[in-house]
């Protein structure tokens, strides 16, 4: 990895850009040549519908003139902004740096408010007009992406408008999934299982805990082996355990689909998903007033049914 961080590249990138600007002017240079008015314009060989023919003409002062232009104003650009490799520029601007200017601006303006409700319960921060407001902004900023923006979740990625919550939906529990991240990990268990008849006996009786359609046989035969093998993590009567993130199977909620072919899939090849930490960029007040936002959709959920 350190020799995709050496100075060697910022050497290569400032050689690469210098050329190409001199590379254009050279060639922008070579095809000024001006024809006189009497001399007789050749073709370039290429003729489309027996007449019309392409002809050798030099190109338009004016747009030549205007690509002299963009050379300069490379030229004064690369001299006052960084584009030379580590180069910094006379302005020693980076994006960077504004970004943080920017932040720091927004926070000295929105900080006073959002230490308000860092002040106060999630319950109240929850049924606070404007916090949901706050937290609808940046939920969209930093969750719907995964989440979708009605929070309503996709494959792989939980709803948050309902009350089943892989580690536990108490506020504070729900504050520290989004500051901390989480990690959940369903091993693969097919060879554990045995054979594919195995894992497909063990998924009919995963599909009859929550009262879904399902071959009797099998899910009698696939108790044995659940008992085995998953109710370490799902617990014998396939309620989920949220201190390790283990769903619950009797229920119709499904991460990542419930029929029968996903739920082999998933018993033999395993799953995996990451819920990134946010506490680093977004900091403890807006974390609080995220999740104080994400409690409302659920509230609001609640109360729709």
């Amino acid at each position: 990895m350190a020799d995709f961080t050496s100075d060697f590249w910022n050497l290569y990138i400032a050689v690469i850009t210098i050329l190409s600007i001199v590379g254009c002017a050279v060639l922008l240079f070579v095809q000024t040549t001006r024809r006189g008015s009497k001399e007789q314009v050749d073709t370039t060989g290429h003729v489309w519908d027996e007449t019309l023919a392409e002809y050798n003409n030099p190109l338009p002062r004016w747009w030549m003139w205007l690509f002299y232009i963009t050379i300069v104003f490379s030229i004064g650009y690369l001299a006052v902004y960084p584009g030379l490799g580590s180069f910094k520029g006379s302005f020693d601007w980076s994006s960077a740096r504004q970004l943080d200017e920017e932040m720091a601006k927004a926070n000295q303006q929105f900080g006073p408010l959002y230490e308000k409700y860092l002040k106060m319960d999630l319950s109240e921060v929850a049924a606070d007009g404007q916090a949901q407001q706050m937290g609808q902004r940046l939920f969209l900023n930093h969750c719907a992406q995964c989440h979708g923006s009605d929070a309503g979740g996709s494959r792989g990625f939980p709803s948050l408008r309902d009350g089943d919550w892989l580690w536990g939906g108490t506020p504070e529990l729900v504050k520290t999934s989004i500051a901390e991240g989480r990690m959940g990990v369903m091993p693969p268990q097919g060879a554990s299982l045995g054979t594919a008849d195995d894992v497909k006996d063990v998924a009919n009786f995963v599909l009859s805990l929550s009262g879904r359609t399902h071959d009797e046989l099998r899910a009698q035969r696939g108790k044995g082996k659940f008992t085995t093998v998953c109710a370490a993590c799902h617990g014998a009567d396939g309620k989920g355990n949220p201190l390790l993130g283990a769903p619950n199977l009797s229920d119709k909620i499904w991460l990542y689909g419930g029929s029968e072919a996903t739920i082999i899939e998933t018993i033999a090849k395993g799953r995996s998903g990451v819920m990134p930490a946010h506490k680093d960029v977004l900091g403890e007040a807006k974390v609080h007033l995220l999740a104080g936002y994400i409690l409302s959709l659920r509230l609001r959920g609640e109360a729709a049914k």
